[in-house]
């Protein structure tokens, strides 16, 4: 079955590092720049001289053939890994030396490609662990349930009602996660990861497990978030309808390193980029 799905993209223009951005995010710093990075393990080079710019409502895929090294450059931008060399740039920051939750905090959110919701916990609490960004009180305030404890907790039940309304889950709030059908559990963990408040959304092969109707109805959902936040969205995935559809940037990984950036019409056509995915057959062979 065919997916099918319209989308309007911005114009890709090129900005004075060379990279490409879509036209409307011009006047704006982009929501990341990564320089030269890189990361080795032992004597490897997972990740080798990658360099890429995501404008502030971007779209932007990265894709390429398993091992190519694609979610170790996200356990980089969101500091699981360390780099060994080269910048990180989050809305012109620098993030060398912070932690997990301190890049989270300056607006870097992920989802994973083995789902992680806290199952036994519904639907809602699920989301409202994501507000934690918030610091609405203290510890002890907490404990001794204080005015503002409360003032806070009925703010943030408020506000996680209000995130999954937006993607028609309001009435699974009083659901346990684990209970849901596998395409609500992958929306429900897109939700938590906004309620983090992200200026860049990291997506982990979000269409993986789903069905053709569960993939054209993330596609929408992905439009939706950009366009309601206002914000960068960047996704790994294999599902190359989904990509070619969505994503106005695309970056190819091969064995840790870039082999090509563009636009969807520029990575369909590029040799390397096909080479990459299916192998040529060398000139004489007889194809056994």
């Amino acid at each position: 079955m065919e997916t099918k799905f319209s989308f309007q993209k911005g114009r890709m223009v090129p900005v004075p590092s060379r990279a490409i951005v879509p036209d409307r995010d011009l006047d704006q710093a982009p929501a990341l720049e990564c320089i030269h990075l890189g990361i080795d393990f032992g004597g490897l080079k997972a990740v080798d001289d990658f360099n890429l710019t995501i404008g502030r409502t971007e779209i932007a895929g990265l894709i390429g053939p398993n091992g190519a090294g694609k979610t170790t450059v996200f356990n980089l931008l969101t500091k699981v890994y360390e780099p060994t060399r080269g910048t990180v740039l989050v809305n012109g920051q620098d993030t060398h030396g912070k932690s997990v939750a301190q890049v989270n905090r300056m607006g870097v959110a992920r989802t994973f490609q083995n789902i992680r919701l806290f199952d036994t916990m519904s639907v809602l609490d699920n989301v409202k662990v994501g507000l934690h960004n918030s610091h609405p009180y203290t510890a002890l305030e907490g404990v001794v349930r204080a005015p503002r404890f409360w003032i806070r907790e009925k703010e943030f039940d408020d506000r996680a009602r209000e995130l999954l309304d937006i993607f028609d889950m309001g009435k699974l709030a009083g659901e346990r996660a684990g209970s849901l059908p596998y395409g609500a559990q992958r929306r429900l963990e897109i939700v938590r990861a906004l309620a983090t408040d992200p200026k860049l959304l990291l997506l982990d092969e979000p269409a993986a497990g789903m069905n053709p109707s569960e993939t054209a109805e993330l596609m929408e959902n992905i439009v939706k978030i950009r366009d309601t936040f206002d914000i960068a969205i960047m996704l790994i995935e294999h599902d190359m309808s989904l990509v070619m559809n969505i994503c106005e940037g695309i970056c190819v990984l091969s064995f840790g390193k870039v082999i090509a950036k563009g636009t969807a019409e520029e990575i369909q056509n590029n040799e390397t980029v096909i080479e990459a995915y299916l192998g040529r057959q060398k000139e004489g062979s007889d194809g056994r």
